[in-house]
């Protein structure tokens, strides 16, 4: 080995946050003290769609997926005892990322904090929410208004910050393959950029330190080979993208700086130690080129596909990535990869095909507009729904899934909690407490005339920031925050991409047999067999839902799904009004204990107590039992990956409810 300094080890992160901000700082030191060198916030949906604990809206989902923060009196408690000028923290949000960053500055503020100082990241990339993770509130051109406003004020005020972290990670959750992930990504930074730079509120000398201040949160699967090109491909086209596009001389602020957390969409339900293998490779294809090497890194728990980890499971993966930076060579080494043809081969084929879907994009007049005319959603559909008929008919083999599915139990889920963690359902009551005792305890005049504010400056289109920390300081809540900005911008629903999307032809020998069977059972209902399919909540995961649309329409069924972020009222009436055949609900947020329940309650009130329902999600057997008591038909999980068998079973489902005779596939 030759003489040289062992480079520096990325910054280790669990992302986490949970039930209340008091548990959740709790969880937030003991990590740290385990050697985590940085903090990943995760929020709850309300949090991130902007509703408060109290909120209808809310109803099921306050604390299950992150913590919920409603005030500056949460995010001082989240915080407490954390010196944050000390901190490099990490927030998962989104659409309102400006009001998180404006209470995570008041709070500073309130520390005595120097602002200048603060150093960590807002994920603040709007784009791939229309796209993937469904947790917009706002338009597109009007959310990103407001990210041009958060990188201005960051700028100015907190020059350390990353005011944005460019996600194409959640893109190959969506299904994207390497090539589009490149693609849609640097087309997602190349639309935030030209707005900032079209925006006025960065003066032209300064935008070299703005492009230097965009980093990414990148996706990594299991095929390490190819993903570590991927990673360098990035690295090459971003460089590149920045000299040439926006004439960056400076090559340290074109450096492609990513975090990573590596793909939950390849962790499964069924012989979850599996996924601790899985895990660890993911893991090596980010890490293993120096010369693409994420910076920061956090990894998923290996029981996700099964609910919510563990404090211990947590520290597992922690403990994962500390074992390959401490224990290994690998950070002795310059690239290892340096002069690999088949390395810089696959690296060239990969950014030669994202150039072609770049090209692509623009053609549609750039990402929001192939954002709003449902272009790029209906690529991501149409990948995915490729990934799932290669495991369907075995071409892509997922160990314990598709093959070697033979399994000793696994003392990892014999407790009698199943190997996961559940929330309180008290958690909410008490958020809701919180959310009384803050508005009682503050000045209600102030709180109006920030408010007052907030929608004068959004009028106006003068930047959003110093206005949020006035109304974060004044105590208004984030549901106030986003409802003066819903009165000036509106709401938006997204294309669901399932009208555009085409669909391959499944190769499984069962097909031919599903479509004979919907066709037998519409002529003995006398009409099309048909579904509604609803995701009600807030959850906005929508791959699955979307594969089983595709999947219904293409074997004859009429297919009724209206997207995200429905009501259980509203899905319940689009059932009446469409007299459908059965009823399927999508959750993976957690909330199904209390959303199933309360359709069943609807459908009893309208008189339609006999409409099948069936529902899918993360749903832990105890809860799936608890639900079929309840009068659910069915419950699917991750491990019904088949989908063929499922609408099989579904329209048995509707044949014993109308008194005909089951048929088998």
């Amino acid at each position: 080995m030759s003489e040289q300094r062992r480079d520096r080890p990325w910054v280790f992160r669990t992302y986490s946050g949970h039930s209340s901000a008091v548990a959740s700082n709790e969880l937030y030191k003991k990590n740290l003290a385990k050697g985590q060198t940085g903090l990943s916030v995760a929020f709850d949906l309300p949090t991130q769609t902007g509703y408060d604990a109290d909120s209808p809206a809310a109803f099921g989902e306050v604390g299950k997926v992150g913590v919920p923060i409603g005030s500056i009196s949460d995010m001082r408690q989240l915080f407490d005892g954390l010196p944050l000028d000390e901190m490099n923290t990490s927030m998962t949000i989104n659409a309102t990322a400006p009001w998180l960053l404006a209470l995570y500055v008041a709070v500073a503020q309130d520390q005595g904090v120097d602002i200048s100082k603060l150093r960590g990241t807002t994920q603040n990339d709007i784009q791939k929410e229309y796209l993937s993770r469904g947790t917009f509130v706002f338009p597109p051109a009007e959310s990103l208004r407001l990210t041009v406003d958060t990188i201005a004020f960051c700028d100015r005020e907190i020059p350390k910050w990353n005011p944005v972290n460019v996600c194409p990670y959640h893109l190959q959750e969506a299904g994207a393959t390497p090539e589009q992930e490149l693609a849609f990504g640097l087309c997602a930074a190349m639309e935030i950029l030209d707005w900032v730079r079209d925006s006025g509120q960065v003066p032209d000398e300064d935008f070299d330190r703005v492009c230097g201040s965009i980093s990414f949160f990148v996706d990594a699967s299991i095929r390490f080979v190819e993903e570590v090109c991927k990673m360098r491909a990035f690295t090459q086209m971003w460089d590149g993208i920045l000299e040439d596009r926006y004439g960056v001389e400076n090559p340290k602020y074109r450096r492609f700086r990513y975090g990573v957390q590596v793909n939950s969409l390849e962790l499964t339900e069924q012989q979850p130690e599996n996924n601790v293998a899985r895990i660890v490779l993911e893991m090596l294809g980010v890490t293993l080129s120096a010369d693409a090497r994420a910076r920061a890194l956090q990894l998923p728990a290996w029981n996700e596909a099964l609910g919510l980890p563990r404090a211990w499971d947590q520290q597992w993966s922690l403990r994962m990535q500390q074992v390959l930076a401490f224990e290994t060579d690998l950070l002795d080494y310059d690239d290892i990869f340096a002069g690999s043809h088949v390395i810089e081969a696959k690296t060239a084929e990969l950014v030669a095909a994202a150039e072609a879907d770049i090209a692509l994009v623009r053609k549609q007049g750039g990402m929001i507009a192939a954002i709003e005319n449902g272009y790029v959603k209906g690529r991501l559909v149409e990948s995915n729904a490729e990934r799932v008929a290669d495991i369907e008919s075995g071409e892509r083999i997922v160990v314990g899934v598709n093959k070697y599915v033979e399994s000793e139990p696994s003392p990892l889920t014999a407790d009698a909690e199943g190997g996961i963690l559940t929330v309180d359902p008290r958690a909410e009551r008490e958020q809701i407490e919180r959310m009384r005792v803050h508005r009682a305890n503050r000045d209600d005049e102030r709180v109006a005339v920030a408010i007052e504010g907030l929608v004068a400056v959004a009028e106006s289109g003068a930047n959003i920031m110093p206005a949020s920390i006035e109304a974060a300081h004044a105590g208004v809540t984030t549901g106030e925050w986003s409802d003066a900005l819903r009165g000036v911008y509106g709401e938006y629903r997204a294309p669901t991409g399932i009208s555009t999307a085409r669909a391959p032809r499944a190769t499984t020998p069962d097909l031919d047999c599903l479509c004979d069977l919907v066709r037998m059972t519409s002529e003995e209902l006398r009409r099309p067999f048909k579904i509604v399919l609803g995701k009600p909540g807030l959850d906005g995961h929508s791959n699955g839902v979307e594969q089983i649309a595709m999947r219904a329409r293409d074997v004859g069924m009429e297919v009724i799904y209206e997207g995200i972020r429905l009501s259980p009222a509203q899905i319940v009436q689009s059932a009446i009004d469409e007299d459908a055949h059965v009823l399927g609900i999508s959750i993976l947020s957690g909330s199904h204990r209390e959303l199933v329940p309360e359709i069943l309650r609807l459908l009893r009130e309208g008189g339609r107590s006999d409409m099948p329902v069936v529902a899918g999600g993360i749903i832990p057997d105890r809860d799936a039992q608890e639900l079929t008591e309840a009068g659910i038909g069915a419950v699917y999980t991750p491990k019904d990956f088949e989908l063929n068998p499922m609408l099989g079973d579904i329209v048995n489902i509707v044949r014993e409810a109308n008194s005909l005779e089951p048929r088998p596939l």
